[in-house]
């Protein structure tokens, strides 16, 4: 394996011969693992991982470790927030049509809406990108590159990472992406679900389309399409794109709510709509007692879902179970300012979806009326 955030300081293995002899093949190289290809990666990336350095990242790239102050932030008392996850099989689409430049932000953006949810924001952010070789460096620092991009846009440093060359592991022209969030919050302003209560608003931000959940199944919809043509039912779209639509972060509108002391305490709780769709998701923050209702008219239902849903005869109940359908991120809100923090995402497309209701242990945790016969 190789650390991409390693340098070679003192010299460069391919200048270590000092004559015309050509150089002989490395036992490593020819066992999958090529060190100068490493290196050329690394010095690819190191550009874009320094762009998002924040005052507080004490060591420079290249350690062993990530250091990042908090004394700093000047808070009273802090939470650590974090997160992991990987992009999934996502990436075979990226694969298919050799688009590269996407799922570093998909990464990334993920686990920002994940620590999103109990009100924190992005400090860190490290990756893992997995190869089975490295025949393209230039491959491997797109992806990160689209990872360093990600991180400028939340304000999050990207601190570490880890680029493993795993020959035999991975099929060639494949790898894997992974990535871990910290992030911070002060405990008087975390968002835990605890006093979301019946009468409750449910808000609604819209997705870009499946994020980074639902590839199993939507790649197997889809295998034997031709993923580069443009399809009426996909508004003219093709396949290929919609399904590599990229995650969307939710973190600059929510904390514009979030931020503002008239409006915060009234958001209850909050859901990153990610794999286990609507019906899985909404539940993990809901107190006893509490369902919840959403109504499926209230919100456009995503062309590549009704595609995916037709083509591949799916019922409308295991979509909402599997997909986003087109929420991507959900706000519950008291009552009385419902309208007004709608008014306050409006930007990020806000629209009331439905209600907190009372339930006993016979009803759903979430309902989701209207859905297309």
């Amino acid at each position: 394996m190789v650390a991409y955030r390693v340098f070679l300081t003192m010299c460069d293995t391919t200048n270590m011969q000092h004559n015309d002899t050509p150089p002989e093949q490395s036992a490593y190289a020819a066992a999958g693992v090529d060190i100068d290809q490493g290196n050329r990666a690394k010095e690819l990336m190191a550009a874009a991982v320094r762009s998002t350095r924040r005052p507080e990242v004490l060591a420079d790239f290249g350690a062993f470790g990530g250091l990042f102050a908090l004394g700093p932030l000047g808070l009273r008392d802090p939470v650590l927030v974090t997160s992991i996850d990987s992009v999934g099989t996502k990436l075979k689409v990226a694969f298919a049509l050799q688009r590269h430049d996407t799922v570093g932000r998909d990464i990334v953006n993920h686990c920002v809406d994940d620590i999103l949810v109990c009100g924190a924001r992005p400090l860190m952010f490290l990756d893992y990108l997995g190869l089975g070789t490295l025949e393209d460096p230039t491959i491997a620092a797109t992806v990160v590159a689209g990872a360093a991009a990600a991180c400028r846009e939340a304000g999050c440093a990207l601190i570490g990472g880890e680029t493993a060359q795993l020959p035999g592991f991975y099929q060639p022209g494949e790898y894997d992406l992974a990535g871990c969030i910290i992030g911070i919050v002060e405990r008087a302003a975390l968002v835990t679900g605890e006093h979301i209560a019946a009468g409750d608003v449910v808000l609604g931000l819209p997705s870009n389309g499946l994020h980074t959940n639902g590839y199993s199944l939507a790649r197997h919809i889809c295998a034997d399409l031709d993923w580069g043509t443009s399809l009426a039912e996909l508004d003219g779209a093709t396949i290929g794109a919609s399904l590599l639509a990229p995650h969307r972060s939710y973190l600059a509108p929510i904390q514009a709510v979030l931020a503002n002391p008239a409006l915060a305490g009234a958001v209850h709780g909050m859901a990153h709509i990610t794999g286990g769709g609507l019906l899985e998701n909404i539940p993990r923050v809901l107190p006893n007692g509490i369902g919840i209702t959403l109504d499926a008219r209230t919100w456009d239902i995503l062309p590549i879902f009704r595609f995916l849903q037709a083509r591949g005869q799916v019922r409308w109940g295991e979509m909402t179970r599997v997909f986003n359908l087109g929420i991507g991120y959900v706000v519950i809100v008291a009552a009385e300012q419902a309208e007004e923090i709608q008014a306050a995402l409006a930007p990020a497309g806000a629209r009331i979806i439905g209600a907190a209701v009372a339930r006993t242990d016979s009803t759903p945790r979430v309902l989701v009326e209207g859905l297309p016969a």
